[in-house]
């Protein structure tokens, strides 16, 4: 996906010069074909029976509603990246759901979210994925050349998955978690507690310290709070995956509509 951006962004600030160039052609071929009568001609022809659609006006107005040739340049390009879409193999992949995933998934074409829903003893959870933030796997320049305590070392970034755990209980208050998934790991980057309908008042509540702030044991005993209920790296790990190939469905599905509006 990344090599597809990079061609979209080079083919499409192409095609913008060429619509530029073809514009400012086409506006002086125009102005070239309108012809400005004095007065006294257009009433001699009006008296004399003359057709209307001869009048200079109205061949420059059939000339406006002619549809531009950079729009068909602009559909070539368009095709082009439908073709290396359709060419990939994600955008056309199922991903076989482990054994033992307890979710029920939820996925809506044109959504850049899936939900995620289960119940867990008296408990209702439902879980936001959203698109996964993609890092490539190379190395920063100056990693690996020198000492790993010298402050310019970088360390490699990680691809990982943004998540939202909702965990309600009947009449009861919400848990809510924002967490990141990386591979192999589920990071809680914060949490709240409040009501199910929270007022202006309820809204402005105080929700607790920073996560990373808790006793360690106490961080240690949300993880494993979430663990049992479903977020854990072997989940999140196919998450990640299923994420990657919905995002390549999307783009694809994206092209066909932009398709069809240029061309309508």
């Amino acid at each position: 996906m990344v090599f597809y951006a990079a061609l979209r962004r080079a083919s499409l600030a192409a095609v913008s010069a060429s619509i530029r160039a073809l514009g400012n052609r086409q506006m002086v071929q125009s102005s070239a074909r309108f012809e400005l009568l004095p007065l006294s001609s257009i009433f001699t022809r009006r008296h004399a029976g003359g057709c209307p659609s001869s009048h200079p006006l109205a061949r420059f107005s059939s000339l406006a509603e002619e549809k531009p040739a950079s729009d068909a340049d602009l559909v070539k390009v368009i095709d082009s990246e439908i073709i290396c879409a359709e060419e990939s193999d994600d955008h056309d992949r199922v991903e076989e759901i482990p054994q033992g995933f307890p979710f029920e998934i939820q996925d809506e074409n044109g959504m850049n979210v899936i939900t995620l829903k289960r119940t867990y003893q008296t408990e209702s959870i439902e879980v936001s994925v959203s698109m996964p933030c993609l890092v490539t796997g190379e190395e920063p320049e100056n990693a690996g050349g020198g000492d790993n305590d010298d402050e310019d070392y970088e360390k490699p970034g990680q691809s990982s998955l943004p998540l939202t755990v909702v965990i309600t209980k009947e009449g009861g208050p919400i848990l809510e978690f924002y967490c990141t998934a990386y591979p192999d790991e589920v990071v809680i980057d914060s949490m709240s507690v409040g009501e199910n309908e929270q007022t202006g008042e309820e809204a402005l509540a105080y929700e607790g310290p920073d996560f990373n702030d808790l006793d360690e044991n106490l961080q240690k005993a949300f993880h494993k709070y979430l663990e049992l209920r479903g977020i854990c790296a072997l989940n999140t790990n196919f998450l990640h995956e299923y994420m990657i190939n919905k995002d390549s469905r999307e783009y694809l599905l994206w092209l066909k509509d932009l398709k069809k509006f240029v061309e309508k």
